[in-house]
Parts: C-alpha cells; sequence; structure tokens
C-alpha cells in the first residue's frame, strides 16, 4: 500500500491529463490519494473527482493565500458542505508569512474557522505553515482548549522542535518531494527521526517532484520515489514505510477508510 496524502489533481496541467496520471500511480502501487482544495470554486471539481474515482479522496479549504478572497467561508460553511462522503479533510489551511498573499489576520481568521469546522465534523485538518511556525503552534494549543482536533502538517519542512509541539497535539507530519534535495539537510535530520507511526508521505503534485524528477510536473506517482529515498534515510525496508505511511493515512482520514 502507498498513499499520496496531498495532491492537486484539479490543477490546471493536470486535469487535462488527469486519467493518465491516476494511471501511472496506480501502476507504482499508489492506493489512496487525497485531492486538496484551495479555494471554494475548486471544491465542486475536487468532489467529482473524488466521486469518479473509488481510490481519491477530497478536501475542502481555504488556503492563507486565499484568505482576503474568501471572508464569507465560515465555520458553518465549511461543516454544511463537508457532510458529504467524499470529504474526508479540511483544508489546506494555515498560515503563510512567506508570501503575505493574504492579510494576516484574515489569515488566522480563517485557520481558526477551519479548526472550529474540524472540532465539529471530527475530520481532520491539513495544515500549510510558511515562516509562521510559532503563530501555527499558539493557534492550535490555544484553540485545542475548547476541544481537540486531529490533522496533519503537510508538506513539512520546519524544525525539529516544532514538529514535536505538532506531534504532541496528536498531529501527524507529512514529508514532500522536498526531503529528496540536496539542499534539504535540516529536513533530512528530521525526517530521519519521527515515529513511523505519525508519518505521511505527499507529493503535493504538480509541485515539488522529487529527484530524480526534479523540473518536471509533479504527480502522484512519484511519492514512490519520496518514500524509497525516506526508506534509505531512515534506515528502513521501503515496503515497511509504505505501508506504515498508508495506515497512518486511513487512520487520521478514518472516513476514508470507514467507506
Amino acid at each position: 500500500m502507498l498513499a499520496d496524502s496531498h495532491c492537486h489533481l484539479n490543477y490546471k496541467g493536470m486535469t487535462e491529463d488527469q486519467a493518465a496520471i491516476l494511471t501511472r500511480a496506480r501502476e507504482r502501487g499508489v492506493t489512496a490519494m487525497l485531492n486538496i482544495s484551495t479555494r471554494e470554486s475548486e471544491w465542486d471539481d475536487v468532489v467529482a473527482t473524488a466521486e469518479r474515482e473509488p481510490d481519491v479522496w477530497a478536501s475542502i479549504g481555504i488556503h492563507p493565500h486565499e484568505a482576503d478572497k474568501h471572508p464569507g467561508v465560515d465555520a458553518a460553511t465549511l461543516i454544511e458542505r463537508s457532510r458529504h462522503p467524499r470529504i474526508v479533510g479540511l483544508g489546506e489551511t494555515g498560515l503563510d508569512y512567506f508570501y503575505d498573499h493574504s492579510d494576516r489576520d484574515r489569515q488566522r481568521a480563517s485557520f481558526v474557522a477551519h479548526i472550529a469546522a474540524a472540532r465539529e465534523t471530527g475530520l481532520p485538518l491539513i495544515v500549510h505553515t510558511r515562516d509562521a511556525e510559532e503563530d501555527t503552534a499558539a493557534i492550535l494549543e490555544t484553540e485545542m482548549k475548547q476541544g481537540a482536533v486531529t490533522g496533519v502538517i503537510h508538506c513539512f519542512t520546519g524544525t525539529r522542535a516544532f514538529a514535536g509541539r505538532a506531534m504532541s497535539l496528536g498531529f501527524f507530519i507529512s514529508i514532500s518531494g522536498i526531503v529528496t534535495f540536496k539542499n534539504a539537510r535540516d529536513l533530512q535530520e528530521t525526517a530521519a527521526v519521527l515515529p513511523l507511526d505519525r508519518l505521511l508521505v505527499e507529493t503535493d503534485a504538480p509541485f515539488l517532484a522529487p529527484v530524480p524528477h526534479r523540473g518536471k510536473r509533479g504527480e502522484p506517482s512519484f511519492v514512490a520515489d519520496t518514500a524509497a529515498f525516506l526508506a534509505q534515510l531512515r534506515g528502513e525496508d521501503v515496503s515497511v514505510l509504505q505501508d506504515h505511511t498508508a495506515r497512518n493515512f486511513h487512520r487520521l482520514f478514518n472516513k476514508a477508510a470507514a467507506a
């Protein structure tokens, strides 16, 4: 088993080649893919793909880059839309202080709305954080006092301390193709020691294609390359890492496991 915990199958360039992309993923052993949305206009298409493909699941959410454009997407909206049986997560949401494409207060408000929806529905959060570790952790820790939520820090590139804070809250850590890059030594050192029962793998396709595909459009089949690199880095058998990360995927996104 092998799960791509985060991909964008409905982005431009992916939709047009979606059937072939899915075939290549299945040929390399990918048995589950989570198709992530970043803005409300994507929700219907992302869900439609999950309705059509039995090994594809959907999330709904507002990326922090899009927070300014979606002031009306509140917890109630997310709760109502997430009742669909193929929607298994909320996000991606979070904070991005690197680009600051949206006002930081608006990003934080959107993030809190997603957390409230996760608390109400029991669905896990898919969290994006860049140059915002302290605020991300602080908001999660504060919100947890009102009721626990689960989730994943997607495309993890942060510090070991941040990983520890996230895992102490029950979150999973998802490793992307960035771990294969030559300049990712700090990430490699952290990924090597993350507990296997908290580990996921992802592509973030069409972005971040791993070695040996750097420079190409990313796609879910490449999660096999990331898993192989990660297994070697950690000194584990690749089949063990693949199976454990796939089981972790279904443990976290348990609405998919129950289907």
